[in-house]
């Protein structure tokens, strides 16, 4: 059986319906912290039990049986998800599962300046050092964050955001895949696999003029200064500690450390990956 948490999330929700599409469902099995919300796929005939990373008796019950399992890593922020992964990691290593599968990041490092790639770097030696078979699936960064990234510049028309730099944007439809693959298709990603992202990379200068051309009106990028920016978020009711959180983005894409482009995802795939334009036209098309 392969069990995968996180099921009622963006990522989660697609892995699984991939995988109904490539093995039964009687096969399948997922973690969530809510079953109420996961009826439709128990009534397809997935495995269907309640799982918190912060309960281990839980989610040893959700790995009960499993052969594989794919921990989507913890949307928390701060330390608390660092112990969230390696809790699923240690639960799914003491029910016996052989093999596990992380959902780690292209810019996983010790000295990433965006907080979550480091814990995500400090996730992956967790898995490696548990003994099993493992991998580390190194997503690009999901394209879907561009609606947060643009703001509201289709009602203003000005992208404002600190100096940022290029990033392969990485539709999670094609992530979702690739994990199904991996999960379904032994030896097409094992260990830490290279980066899982498209190979065109946007900055937000360029994102503003495929905006213009999918809305018929100028979007203008306008850059301004760290501090200024904080500021002006904390004005607008974000809490300072999620502004600190949400600088270290631009700071890590600043510095490189998203321009990474690798022909994996498309080769696995055997298919162009999406294009960043395809999610930016959902986001005009969902204003």
């Amino acid at each position: 059986m392969i069990v995968i948490t996180g099921a009622n999330g963006t990522l989660g929700s697609q892995i699984v319906q991939h995988l109904l599409h490539r093995i039964p469902a009687d096969q399948i099995g997922v973690s969530v912290r809510d079953t109420g919300n996961a009826a439709d796929l128990s009534a397809a005939g997935v495995r269907v039990r309640e799982g918190d990373f912060t309960d281990p008796e839980k989610m040893r019950h959700a790995f009960e049986g499993a052969d594989q399992v794919l921990v989507v890593s913890a949307a928390i922020r701060g330390p608390g998800a660092l112990a969230a992964n390696n809790a699923a990691i240690d639960a799914a290593r003491d029910v016996g599962v052989r093999r596990v599968l992380y959902t780690s990041h292209q810019a996983a490092s010790p000295t990433a300046l965006f907080p979550p790639h480091t814990v995500h770097a400090m996730s992956e030696q967790h898995l490696a050092q548990t003994g099993q078979a493992y991998t580390a699936l190194r997503n690009g960064f999901y394209a879907s964050t561009l609606a947060v990234n643009i703001g509201d510049a289709l009602d203003t028309g000005v992208i404002v955001a600190p100096a940022d730099g290029p990033v392969s944007w990485t539709a999670h439809a094609d992530l979702a895949e690739i994990a199904a693959i991996a999960l379904s298709q032994e030896g097409a990603l094992d260990g830490v696999s290279p980066p899982l992202a498209a190979p065109e990379m946007l900055d937000l200068e360029q994102v503003a003029g495929i905006l213009s051309d999918i809305t018929g009106r100028t979007i203008t990028r306008v850059v301004v200064d760290d501090d200024e920016w904080k500021a002006a978020a904390i004005a607008r009711g974000l809490p300072p500690m999620v502004a600190d959180f949400s600088l270290g983005m631009y700071l890590a894409a600043r510095a490189g450390e998203y321009a990474v482009s690798d022909t994996t995802l498309e080769r696995i795939l055997g298919r162009p990956a999406t294009p960043a334009r395809t999610t930016l036209e959902r986001i005009a098309v969902a204003h």
